[in-house]
């Protein structure tokens, strides 16, 4: 039976021991699900080049999933980003994600390092120059911190994608309309690469509220009341967080996605969860209930005047 769904998940590398075995637990128990990849994170100035590929590396080793490793373009020089692709390019890794990257801790705003790539938009085009990687990029349905206007982001984006990347990863939200009218922009700016939903369940709702203002992502109004006085209660929290994901991923797929990537936070109970209901089984099967969700007529065309969710 052919999927409905194709998933992506990230991590990020560990800083410990302990860190990496609860890493490793995780990977172990989504690799069932047959991800189309896996990515590892890559810290502000390369802070955590060493053990991001040091982790892309045992996942190609040890499983048959495809690794992407996260290629920044701060505090590095062009010739010392050329060296880590060479590097991953040589150990087998094929995909790569390309990005700006954030400012190192300290600093207020992003300053192109001196001789290095100073968008991401150059720095996939010198990849894809140096060897035939595989090279996503990200989007942000709701404009980057940074950017000017939506438009400003679409024009950014098709940059990234006219230097050779293949797929674009959202940044998470959770106003799927803001998806959903991001997606349709795009395509009438002529981008016709998949725009995969970044889908990030709720473990911790005050850290994820730092997240979503840094990222420029809304909250509904309506989340914060679920998760009141939860603080302490873990596993009623991890309930909830599943249900709300489970049914933004639910809207998203009866507007006709059928790619997600999920930002897993290096635990794989969440993730897991709602990959069952999405449908997806170990060794790659589904059920024919999830068949059933995206089956028939073309996805309906987002609304411009509606900022209710899907």
């Amino acid at each position: 039976m052919p999927l409905p769904f194709s998933v992506s998940f990230e991590f990020f590398p560990p800083k410990s021991v302990e860190s990496e075995e609860a890493l490793w637990r995780a990977i172990q128990r989504l690799a069932p699900l047959a991800p189309k990849f896996v990515s590892v994170t890559y810290g502000a100035g390369g802070s955590t080049r060493e053990r991001t590929h040091r982790t892309v590396k045992r996942i190609l080793a040890e499983t048959e999933i495809t690794p992407a490793a996260h290629l920044t373009c701060v505090g590095a020089t062009q010739s010392e980003l050329d060296a880590v692709a060479d590097a991953y390019w040589e150990s087998g890794v094929r995909h790569l994600v390309a990005l700006r990257g954030d400012p190192p801790a300290g600093t207020a705003h992003y300053e192109p390092t001196p001789d290095g790539y100073p968008w991401a938009s150059e720095l996939v085009a010198g990849l894809r120059a140096r060897h035939d990687f595989d090279v996503s990029v990200a989007a942000f349905p709701e404009g980057h911190p940074d950017s000017r206007s939506l438009d400003a982001e679409l024009d950014n984006l098709k940059r990234k994608i006219d230097a050779g990347a293949s797929r674009a990863i959202t940044q998470f939200f959770f106003d799927n309309w803001a998806y959903l009218r991001f997606v349709d922009a795009a395509r009438k700016a002529g981008i016709t690469v998949p725009i995969i939903p970044g889908i990030m369940p709720v473990t911790n709702f005050q850290s994820m509220m730092k997240f979503a203002q840094m990222a420029g992502a809304t909250v509904p109004r309506s989340m914060a009341p679920l998760f009141d006085g939860l603080e302490n209660d873990v596993e009623t929290r991890k309930l909830v967080a599943v249900t709300v994901a489970a049914d933004q991923c639910q809207k998203l797929a009866d507007a006709g996605v059928t790619e997600f990537h999920f930002y897993t936070l290096n635990r794989a109970d969440l993730t897991y969860a709602l990959c069952h209901i999405l449908g997806l089984r170990p060794g790659g099967t589904s059920t024919e209930s999830s068949q059933l969700t995206v089956a028939g007529s073309q996805p309906p065309a987002p609304r411009t005047t509606d900022n209710r969710q899907p």
